[in-house]
């Protein structure tokens, strides 16, 4: 779940919660709000988790290597 997607499930879901107040009959739309809001801010952290873990994979090391230097120095 990308981060947009996680930040449009709180957006809908806050409108659910606070915003609409409509009834349906055997559907509680606050406790479906609350669900999507959940959902929205457990995918952003995956999301921020991921996209920092993604950072540091392509680090190169401080002191390289001895053995893969180049043979010309």
């Amino acid at each position: 779940m990308t981060i947009g997607v996680s930040v449009f499930l709180l957006a809908v879901g806050a409108i659910l919660k606070f915003a609409v107040s409509d009834t349906i009959e055997g559907v509680d739309l606050g406790v479906i709000g609350i669900i999507l809001m959940v959902c929205g801010v457990i995918g952003l952290l995956f999301g921020l988790l991921q996209m920092a873990n993604a950072r540091r994979t392509g680090v190169p090391p401080a002191y390289p290597d001895p053995r893969y230097q180049d043979p010309r120095y």
